[in-house]
């Protein structure tokens, strides 16, 4: 009797340890530059601008097997816009874009995480130029596993967009210039 409760015991310490194992807090590699946040936007229709945000940081917490226990949070310094034109960029850094100046930082903080096939549909609420809305964000695992340093990472690829007006960016670029299209690539370091 003593013997089969020891083994149900271990097991089902087995058990609820491989389960609370699944869900894991992951710092965005910054350090290691393997994390990119970008956008583009057309011009006039007639071709794309492509930018960057060089400084940004944030963290997540993924469990494969409970999407909704996951989450996300990501800090960018607008200031760090870069679309390889220096003149472009301190005009989208102004008052009539992101207005870097006043709000220096924006942030994106989920609110659900719902798996959707093979992507992750995550939802959150984006703060940018002074206004928080909700954004939803593709996502997508590219895969996970130990590192050459002893650490243990996972790697996502998202996609969104959003209208420059719902958040307070209403300078007229012209009718086929009224969304920015979001694309990121991130590594986190398992904490």
């Amino acid at each position: 009797m003593l013997k089969k409760n020891l083994v149900a015991v271990s097991a089902a310490a087995l058990l609820f340890g491989s389960l609370s194992a699944q869900a894991a807090d992951y710092a965005i590699d910054k350090k290691g530059q393997h994390a990119f946040i970008q956008f583009r936007i057309q011009h006039l229709g007639y071709s794309w601008i492509y930018g960057t945000f060089k400084d940004f940081d944030g963290s997540f917490t993924f469990d494969e097997n409970n999407p909704a226990a996951d989450k996300v949070n990501v800090t960018i310094n607008t200031n760090s816009l870069d679309t390889n034109h220096a003149e472009r960029d301190k005009h989208l850094r102004s008052a009539d874009f992101l207005n870097a100046s006043k709000y220096p930082q924006a942030t994106f903080t989920s609110t659900s995480v719902r798996k959707d096939g093979d992507e992750l549909d995550i939802t959150g609420n984006l703060t940018l130029n002074g206004v928080t809305k909700p954004v939803t964000l593709e996502a997508k695992l590219l895969g996970q596993g130990k590192d050459p340093w002893g650490g243990y990472r996972a790697g996502f690829e998202a996609e969104g967009e959003f209208a420059l007006k719902d958040f307070n960016m209403t300078k007229d670029l012209g009718p086929a210039s009224q969304k920015v299209q979001l694309m990121i690539s991130l590594e986190g370091v398992r904490q």
